[in-house]
């Protein structure tokens, strides 16, 4: 593992940092402000990390088990479920609807709010590298060849598959959609050339020429938040960002409505002439359905011809053939593995790189006349784990706010130890396994008289509804203490 893996969440607004030390969280506040808001040991070897937007799920792989997916509510401490899988987790995935996981040889498809596996896409071509991307609105797009840059696009919500689009001539290293999910950016193995495709009809809308003189491969690939800029950084010490163009989009649709037309012309005509072939004898009726197949022959060709006089030469040469780069970054060292974001900082569109050497990167983004971007702060993530301790986080965070409550009010906050229990899901290959909670010694819980017995279904719903859902929890960072003492405040 690199001295320091670096991961943003969904919007860019949380940054991970692991390294052999231990696992970080920062929030990103502004400018000046990144945060701490998680510190753990890593004892366990974590190796993949993924945050979910702001709330306070948080998916780790270890090395340990490679093939355990770990779901942890950071906040309060509690672990929610582990997902056991028939090989390596190569790549996990999230948004507020489903949950993928990426395997060599498989891809499985949950219902992030209870986990239950939905479904499974089997026997697809070796993905060693883990290599897929997720949508906000679930297309999830995936390589379907090792000699070649062919994907796939599948509907992970109605669980249908999509079309197939050859991106690239050589295999594919980076992928990703735009926030809306209407565009898909690829790059190949070589790293000179990024494609941006419609994902409605496949079309190509623009390539970007990121260099020529020398291959590289694309650490990271991402559109900003509005899906008007897309950044690229690689193993040099150059980061680019292209600029869409909101015409090519245009462009590329009418076309494929184009494609459309000329294929209804020709099936209307072949339909005709076998009608005529049957009717050889009735002149008549023979002359006219040739004069119907005239007519609507003529229609097609006169729309195809219309859009085709939208594709003017020069047009094609801005739209298809970008070789600059909109704006860059160039940073002080080659050779290492950046991530880049661009995304609004205290509402200033900032450029964000995080490098494997520990450090965050904040440059200014003119959006009107790109060029380069001025370095505006740098910070050091690189701090030690000594004198960090989770307890400590949340003891020091009730102290806070237990200054504005009641006197009567307490709070107290136990780590439970866990036993687990087996519990198999409709998916053969995958087994869940849930921690068992903690007697519950409420007045509530009295009351009720219940048992702490193994985790039960709606039990686990529940808790992963609190680490997800319920949108004023989701962005709220006061989400600890319970809400209930919060609403005295």
């Amino acid at each position: 593992m690199a001295a320091y893996q670096m991961n943003f969440n969904q919007d860019f607004t949380s940054l991970s940092v692991l390294s052999s030390g231990g696992l970080r969280l920062y929030s990103i506040a502004g400018q000046d402000r990144v945060e701490e808001i998680f510190a753990k040991d890593n004892t366990e070897q974590i190796r993949i990390v993924e945050r979910l937007f702001n709330s306070s799920l948080v998916v780790l792989v270890t090395a340990q088990k490679p093939n355990c997916l770990k779901m942890l509510h950071f906040k309060k401490k509690q672990d929610i479920c582990n997902c056991f899988y028939p090989s390596e987790i190569l790549c996990v995935r999230m948004n507020r609807q489903r949950l993928i996981v990426c395997l060599a040889e498989s891809i499985h498809i949950h219902d992030i709010r209870d986990m239950k596996i939905l479904h499974s896409i089997e026997n697809i071509a070796p993905n060693e590298l883990g290599l897929c991307a997720l949508s906000l609105n679930s297309h999830l797009a995936f390589p379907i060849c090792q000699s070649s840059g062919e994907l796939r696009i599948f509907n992970a919500n109605k669980l249908r598959t999509g079309m197939t689009i050859k991106a690239h001539d050589t295999p594919l290293s980076a992928l990703t959609f735009s926030p809306s999910g209407a565009l898909l950016a690829t790059a190949s193995e070589r790293g000179t050339v990024i494609r941006v495709f419609c994902v409605k009809n496949g079309q190509r809308v623009q390539e970007f020429r990121r260099g020529v003189k020398r291959c590289v491969r694309i650490a990271s690939l991402v559109f900003a938040a509005a899906g008007d800029f897309l950044c690229a950084s690689s193993n040099t010490e150059t980061v680019h960002v292209f600029k869409i163009d909101a015409r090519a989009v245009e462009v590329a649709e009418l076309k494929a409505i184009a494609e459309v037309a000329a294929k209804a012309d020709t099936q209307t005509k072949e339909a005709t002439d076998a009608a005529a072939a049957g009717a050889a004898a009735e002149d008549a009726n023979s002359e006219a359905a040739s004069a119907t197949a005239s007519s609507t022959s003529s229609w097609g060709g006169m729309f195809s011809k219309a859009v085709s006089s939208l594709l003017l030469p020069a047009q094609v040469s801005d739209v298809l053939a970008q070789d600059r780069a909109f704006a860059t970054v160039v940073l002080p060292q080659s050779g290492l593995k950046n991530i880049c974001a661009l995304t609004h900082v205290q509402k200033e569109l900032r450029l964000l790189i995080a490098c494997e050497d520990g450090f965050l990167y904040m440059h200014d983004f003119n959006a009107e006349r790109g060029g380069a971007c001025k370095l505006l702060a740098v910070h050091d993530l690189r701090g030690a784990l000594e004198d960090v301790i989770e307890l400590q986080l949340s003891e020091s965070i009730l102290k806070t706010q237990s200054k504005s409550l009641p006197a009567t009010t307490t709070t107290t906050t136990t780590l439970p130890q866990q036993s687990l229990t087996m519990l198999k899901s409709c998916a053969a290959s995958v087994l869940i396994e849930n921690p068992e909670p903690v007697a519950d010694n409420s007045y509530a819980g009295i009351l009720r008289g219940e048992q702490a017995d193994a985790m039960s279904d709606s039990a686990k719903f529940r808790k992963l509804c609190d680490a997800i859902d319920t949108p004023t929890k989701l962005y709220d960072e006061r989400q600890f203490p319970p809400v209930a003492i919060m609403a005295k405040d």
